[in-house]
C-alpha cells in the first residue's frame, strides 16, 4: 500500500534500487492511494506487469475523518485479479470500493469525484452567502432545505463551521488545488469541458493568496465574505 502526494512523489517512492518496486514479489499487488494523474497510474501498471506483479489504482475519498473511522470511498483502476486480492484488506477500511476499469480508472473517477465537490462548494458557500446578506437564519434556512433537492455531503456535515468562519475541519485547500490541476490537464487531454471547474480553482487561488492554503475546501466562503 502507497499514498503520497503527486506524480513525482510516487515515481520517487516506486521506482530505482532503493523503490518500492525492487522489492516486490512476483505475483504480489502494489496498491496506490495517491490522488495523481491516471497517466503515471498507467506507466506504474506497466511496469509492474513487466516485473511480473500487479498494480491497483485506488485513490480514495473520504478525507481524515474517513480513514479514522474506516468509512473511505476507494476508486481502483487495474486488472480484475488484481483488485480481487486487493479489496478484502481494503474493505478493512473502506465503505465503498470498486473496480471501474483497466490501470487510470480509478484516478479518473477521483477526477469526477472532485469536480463535483469544487461546484457544490462554491454553490454552498454562495447560498449561504446570500442568506447572511438576506438577513435570514443561515441554521434553520439549512434545516428546510437539506429535506430537499439541496441536500448534499457538504451541506450536511461542513454549514456549521462555515457559518462561524471555521475552516480547520477537512481537506486543505492547497491539496484541492492539486487535485483540480490533475482534473484541468486530463480534461485538456480528453477534450472535455471544465469551466465551473476552472473558475473554482482560480477562486481557491485567492483563497491562497488571503493565507488560507491550509484551510479547508469549504473556504469558498471565506473570499466572498471579504
Amino acid at each position: 500500500m502507497c499514498c503520497v502526494g503527486n506524480d513525482n512523489d510516487l515515481r520517487s517512492v516506486t521506482f530505482g534500487a532503493d523503490g518500492a518496486f525492487a522489492g516486490m514479489k512476483k505475483g504480489a499487488t502494489f496498491v496506490d492511494h495517491t490522488t495523481a494523474s491516471a497517466e503515471v497510474a498507467r506507466e506504474l501498471d506497466a511496469a509492474a506487469t513487466k516485473a511480473g506483479f500487479k498494480f491497483v489504482d485506488a485513490p480514495v475519498s473520504g478525507g481524515q475523518a474517513g480513514a479514522e473511522n474506516g468509512v473511505l470511498t476507494v476508486m481502483c483502476g487495474g486488472a480484475q485479479d488484481a483488485y480481487a486480492r486487493a479489496e478484502p484488506v481494503i474493505a478493512a477500511y473502506a465503505r465503498m470500493c470498486k473496480l471501474l476499469g483497466p490501470a487510470g480508472s480509478g484516478q479518473l473517477t477521483k477526477m469526477v469525484n472532485q469536480i463535483c465537490i469544487a461546484g457544490l462548494v462554491q454553490g454552498l458557500s454562495e447560498g449561504i452567502h446570500f442568506a447572511k446578506k438576506s438577513g435570514l437564519d443561515v441554521a434553520s434556512v439549512i434545516e428546510v432545505i437539506s429535506k430537499g433537492a439541496a441536500q448534499s455531503w457538504q451541506m450536511e456535515n461542513r454549514y456549521k463551521t462555515m457559518n462561524e468562519d471555521k475552516y480547520d475541519f477537512g481537506f486543505a485547500v492547497e491539496w484541492m488545488r492539486k487535485d483540480l490541476s490533475i482534473c484541468i490537464a486530463e480534461a485538456r487531454r480528453n477534450g472535455a469541458n471544465l469551466p465551473v471547474t476552472a473558475l473554482v480553482d482560480q477562486f481557491y487561488a485567492e483563497v491562497e493568496k488571503m493565507g488560507g492554503k491550509r484551510w479547508d475546501t469549504s473556504s469558498l466562503l471565506a473570499r466572498l465574505a471579504r
